[in-house]
């Protein structure tokens, strides 16, 4: 499964050069991560209702083409992986024609907040992400 997350650049997401700030990057992925968990009904309230959650380990990021002022762009999902604890994905964002402007490969977990630890999914996590 590939979810797709479609969205604005704005103001607020530009740097002094004009264009998004590199920290921006990882904030526009985020929020499509929790776009896509919402929908798929695992959202904010059933992770601190249940508290079980995500947790991002490590992330390597590509900046590949500048995203300036009003451009819409779509960020992609996709699992590459689940072993174990851990999995794998990987986020895109890419410009109106196509073009890749920024690759994300993120390692994460998912965490069980009153016992600070990382646990196996359950199936309502693994649902949230497509895995099951």
């Amino acid at each position: 499964m590939i979810y797709k997350y479609e969205l604005l650049i704005k103001e607020s997401h530009l740097d002094s050069y004009g264009h998004v700030n590199n920290a921006t990057y990882l904030a526009l992925y985020e929020e499509a991560r929790w776009e896509l968990i919402t929908s798929r009904g695992y959202g904010y309230h059933v992770v601190h209702q249940t508290g079980l959650g995500p947790v991002i380990l490590d992330v390597s990021v590509k900046f590949l083409k500048e995203l300036k002022l009003r451009e819409t762009i779509t960020i992609t999902l996709e699992m590459l992986s689940y072993e174990g604890k851990i999995f794998k994905m990987k986020q895109q964002m890419l410009k109106a024609n196509g073009d890749v402007a920024s690759e994300a490969v993120f390692t994460g977990a998912f965490f069980d907040l009153k016992n600070r630890k990382l646990i196996a999914p359950n199936d309502q996590w693994l649902s949230a992400i497509g895995m099951k």
